[in-house]
């Protein structure tokens, strides 16, 4: 076996050629030679109803060859785990494939759906005989049979889940840290209690205080809540009574996945910690630095997933905490645990009900399911207005109905625009046009006077969010029909590559500017020009035009993209029901963006859809290994 870490990252070789239809077309330059120009045999009906891609199949057609097997059951099964893991699962479960595979696996197809119900196309594809499939795969060359398997395939069986080996290896990682960080740490009780109570005096600061005793006590804590929950005062108090009760002088780290939520954690966790009442807690934190996790573990030249810290050069720090958990892959999770030292707090925070990583794994709502101690949950909103609560509770609650009246009820605070139809029209996108008009053109003024703070601030009021990137219901249609609105309001299109008001994302990293991916800014005029200002009202920045990394226009994202960010208003437009990224955590995420109002758009069935379908991603982590 010459390639034992064959995986996920292998299969954008291919993506380029799939079709719809499943046949692919002929030949091009950018398929790679050993592609076949068409899926033929057990794989055939799969790929025509876009259950598999031609990456898929591609990848697990190169791991059978490479290990000498032949037999489409297993080939099968190998293109289904490349599926599960482009769709955010670590493995697949064989035995309930037929009720949790058969969805249209990419974005584009699932905008024109084609593939009928589920329950018919389980039904009509040629699906092996269950008994016979798992005989298949124990037997196979390509497969390690169980936890005690060769270490040397690509594949692994074991407790009824398929994985590629490198994430099954990852997920028993995470297990491993997280059983020995349960091991109970002892500490002065008195020291703690008095620390305690200081640092949160009040009746209702129960759950706080049960998040600091187990951070005191424990080498792993997870601390969970919603938006306006207090997580930010509770992870500054934290960090001031660990100092006290096992410092002076703790080195204490903050992370978060993304740059933009580093630098907001940093900024609220040190206004928090300049707001301590006494003089010893405030002396004893300081001022606290917060970076992303990859900054955190130090790139290694080369290699885009391993790091400088690592199992055998550890992270200097004594404290650990990792805000925005929800947005960590399984991979990354496991990178982060194996580089923290044994005698070192892991502190991860976030919010288990929204959406999880872009890549594959769920490993916060894992954890959270899993651990029988160190999940302290915080549940009383101190920010988050009751309308908006009650709406979002009853989302993560799969109240449908309940749901469904809130909407309807409306207010001040919610709007519901109930379409005929899955396309809306544009009386149905009235008030959207008319938000997205006048915040467009308070950014517009704003940047055209040089006005950074005024800008910025326009840049925060409002935001469009959905769950697609393309098709009718995609980003990529709408920014360009908000962009022409904001065009109308402001005196028309400009011909320069950076007009004053122009909004901005930022898709990649950039250690040079200190920007990231998922950064916002926005083109203002400056004395010597035009500029990008990036951060917030009081606390922005400017950036050059020719310093900037690669941006793209923001008139409207993806749900996935705006998480970790809030918006005075938010309007999110729902796709159709049948649309499978149309789910419970997407819509309490985008309902949860807003601070002040939120406005869906969308169909009565698009929004019980959404609230009844839970993401799906099968996952080992939490269930006992086996070697059946």
């Amino acid at each position: 076996m010459s390639d034992p870490t064959l995986g996920a990252g292998d299969a954008p070789a291919a993506t380029s050629i799939g079709q719809p239809t499943g046949v692919l077309a002929g030949p091009s330059a950018d398929v790679p030679a050993d592609v076949p120009w068409r899926v033929d045999g057990l794989l055939a009906p799969f790929v025509a109803a876009r259950v598999l891609t031609s990456a898929d199949v591609h990848v697990a057609r190169r791991v059978a060859r490479l290990c000498g097997e032949d037999d489409e059951r297993v080939v099968l099964a190998g293109a289904l785990t490349v599926r599960a893991l482009r769709a955010g699962s670590v493995c697949v479960e064989l035995a309930t494939a037929p009720s949790t595979v058969v969805e249209p696996a990419d974005d584009e197809a699932v905008d024109e759906p084609a593939t009928g119900p589920t329950d018919q196309l389980a039904q009509v594809l040629p699906w092996p005989e269950p008994t016979a499939w798992v005989r298949a795969l124990r037997a196979s060359p390509a497969v390690a049979d169980g936890p005690d398997g060769p270490p040397d395939r690509p594949l692994r069986w074991t407790g009824g889940l398929l994985y590629l080996d490198r994430y099954w290896r990852d997920e028993v990682s995470v297990r491993a840290q997280v059983t020995d960080r349960l091991t109970p740490v002892p500490v002065d009780e008195a020291r703690l209690e008095a620390a305690v109570h200081r640092l949160f005096p009040h009746e209702d600061d129960e759950r706080q205080r049960a998040a600091v005793r187990a951070a005191a006590t424990s080498r792993l804590t997870v601390l969970t809540g919603g938006p306006g929950t207090g997580k930010t005062t509770t992870i500054a108090r934290l960090v001031a009574a660990l100092q006290d009760v096992d410092g002076p002088g703790l080195r204490v780290a903050l992370a978060a996945p993304t740059g933009k939520a580093a630098a907001r954690l940093q900024e609220s966790v040190n206004d928090e910690l300049r707001a301590l009442v006494h003089d010893e807690d405030r002396q004893r934190t300081g001022e606290l630095r917060s970076s992303t996790v990859h900054r955190l573990l130090g790139n290694r030249p080369g290699s885009t997933t391993r790091f400088r810290h690592d199992a055998r050069q550890r992270l200097p720090h004594d404290v650990v905490v990792v805000d925005e958990c929800s947005m960590m892959s399984l991979p990354l999770m496991a990178r982060l645990l194996e580089a923290v030292r044994p005698g070192s707090r892991v502190v991860l925070v976030g919010d288990p009900h929204q959406l999880a990583s872009v890549e594959a794994g769920a490993v916060l709502g894992d954890l959270v399911a899993s651990l029988p101690r160190g999940v302290v949950e915080l549940t009383r909103e101190h920010r988050f207005g009751a309308e908006l609560a009650g709406l979002a509770h009853a989302i993560r609650a799969g109240n449908a109905d309940r749901a469904v009246a809130l909407l309807r009820a409306g207010g001040d605070v919610i709007e519901w625009v109930e379409t005929a139809g899955d396309v809306p029209t544009a009386r149905e996108v009235a008030t959207l046009e008319a938000d997205v008009r006048s915040t467009g053109r308070a950014l517009v003024t704003a940047a055209r006077a040089g006005d950074v703070d005024g800008a910025l601030e326009a840049l925060g009021a409002h935001r469009l969010l959905l769950a697609h990137r393309r098709g009718p219901a995609g980003v990529a249609h709408w920014s360009t029909v908000a962009e022409d609105w904001v065009a109308q309001e402001t005196g028309g299109r400009s011909s320069a590559p950076f007009p004053p008001g122009r909004p901005l994302l930022v898709t990649s990293n950039d250690r040079a500017t200190g920007l990231y991916n998922g950064d916002t800014g926005v083109v203002v005029a400056t004395p010597d020009g035009v500029a990008v200002a990036f951060g917030a009202r009081g606390a922005s920045r400017l950036v050059a035009t020719h310093r900037l990394p690669p941006a793209q226009s923001v008139h409207a994202m993806t749900v996935h993209r705006g998480q970790g960010s809030q918006f005075a208003r938010v309007s999110v437009l729902l796709p159709a029901a049948t649309s499978p990224l149309l789910t419970r955590e997407l819509l309490y995420t985008a309902v949860t963006r807003a601070r002040q109002q939120i406005r869906v758009i969308g169909t009565e069935a698009a929004v019980r859809a959404a609230v009844l379908r839970r993401v799906q991603r099968a996952s080992g982590l939490g269930r006992p290994l086996t070697s059946d």
